[in-house]
């Protein structure tokens, strides 16, 4: 004769497996408590940025002349500008959503895909490139696996190019994180990017 089937003793089960001990229907009712958790911390998370995009734009008294100011605020914040975010900004502002995505995609420095922690540049402009800045760019590339306007898979680089950063005379010249190294060549790539890896912000 078969034993009777006995329930393990609820000592044995954490908080999460108490919900998956088998009866009917009892799939879709963890499925639909996980949903309802999922969109209470995404409901948490967009109040929460709302009310850091409404601050960046009383900072700045609400001024539409400082529309740029604003997004360059923004991206500081996120490292890049969120569609919800420009929303926000052109609801404050009393502007069209069109208005302030074409400032958003005029300006090279702003970005509207997520970025990097650290942004690394490139200048390929004429007086660089003549002294092997594209040499610089391929050891980047080799070295971080990503082109020019890719952003690393762990979000840790993204790396980009410029036409000129207004410093010909120390070319080529890298930028990692706002921070300039002239007269570069493919044998400093390494030392620069471990510099950066050093750094109390890497």
């Amino acid at each position: 004769m078969l034993a009777r089937f006995r329930s393990p003793s609820a000592k044995y089960l954490s908080p999460r497996q108490k919900c998956t001990w088998p009866r009917r229907g009892y799939l879709q009712d963890c499925k639909s408590e996980k949903a309802g958790k999922n969109k209470q911390r995404s409901s948490q998370k967009m109040n929460s940025d709302y009310e850091k995009v409404v601050a960046v734009v009383r900072k700045y008294d609400g001024n539409r002349d400082s529309l740029v100011s604003i997004l360059q605020d923004i991206q500081t914040e996120y490292r890049y500008l969120p569609e919800d975010a420009l929303r926000v900004v052109a609801g404050q502002l009393d502007l069209q959503l069109i208005q302030v995505y074409s400032v958003a995609t005029f300006f090279k420095a702003f970005s509207l895909k997520p970025r990097g922690e650290h942004i690394v540049s490139v200048c390929l402009g004429t007086a660089c490139h003549v002294r092997r800045a594209p040499a610089v760019l391929d050891q980047i590339r080799r070295r971080l696996g990503i082109e020019p306007g890719e952003t690393s898979e762990d979000m840790r680089y993204s790396l980009e190019t410029v036409n000129c950063l207004g410093a010909c005379a120390l070319g080529p010249i890298v930028v990692v994180d706002g921070e300039y190294h002239g007269q570069m060549s493919p044998g400093k790539v390494k030392k620069v990017l471990k510099q950066q890896q050093r750094s109390p912000e890497g």
